[in-house]
């Protein structure tokens, strides 16, 4: 899934600036999980903006805001709303935002940040697991990505930083390449491989892609 983050109140209505009739899209995907744009979000998110002085002229929760033919759709269903906003505020991932702008000629501005693709934990916990490099390496680190795991991004083994199983960025976490070590006990072979150097060519900016 799309992790997301909201944006602090403060940048949200930075952003919005002196637009007064706004109109909220959320979404009942990702962002209804990370609890950025679901529609308990988006009826808060409604009280806050109405609180400091915004006209809300409606919202809606397409259950994928990435889905652009989806999102046309549900947008021509409240078409009067659009048509007496002067912005829309998008409570979702950057490709919900892209989404919506496909579909209406308005100022969009978007309500969150998107942090990474990623794994729930628990309920309301979440945690990145791939940055969309475009080259998997998750077959020679036994399902671990250090490419996003690593702050370093360190492709063969620890960095010197590392203490006792621990990240020397970030202390409370494991040093996901002793995660990967410990995994290769499973697989001995695969602890004599070296891992060849990222081909970041092949992490596409905006390509297309077919079924």
């Amino acid at each position: 899934m799309i992790i997301t983050k909201q944006k602090s109140n403060e940048d949200i209505l930075k952003l919005l600036g002196g637009r007064k009739n706004v109109f909220i899209v959320g979404c009942g995907s990702c962002a209804e999980q990370c609890k950025t744009g679901g529609k308990e979000d988006v009826q808060r998110m409604k009280e806050f903006l109405e609180k400091h002085g915004k006209n809300v002229t409606g919202w809606i929760v397409p259950d994928e805001t990435c889905h652009i033919p989806l999102v046309k759709r549900d947008l021509r269903s409240v078409d009067a709303g659009l048509k007496s906003s002067d912005a829309v505020l998008v409570m979702a991932c950057g490709a919900g935002v892209s989404a919506v702008r496909e579909s209406v000629e308005i100022a969009i501005y978007p309500s969150n940040d998107t942090v990474s693709v990623g794994n729930t934990i628990r309920l309301g916990q979440f945690a990145g697991r791939c940055s969309l490099c475009g080259e998997c390496i998750l077959g020679e680190t036994m399902g671990y990505c250090p490419i996003t795991m690593c702050p370093k991004g360190v492709l063969n083994g620890p960095c010197g930083g590392m203490d006792k199983g621990k990240c020397e960025v970030d202390k409370n976490d494991d040093c996901v390449w002793v995660k990967i070590y410990d995994a290769m006990f499973v697989c001995p072979e695969e602890r004599r491989k070296v891992i060849k150097a990222k081909d970041y060519s092949k992490m596409k900016r905006g390509a297309k892609t077919e079924a």
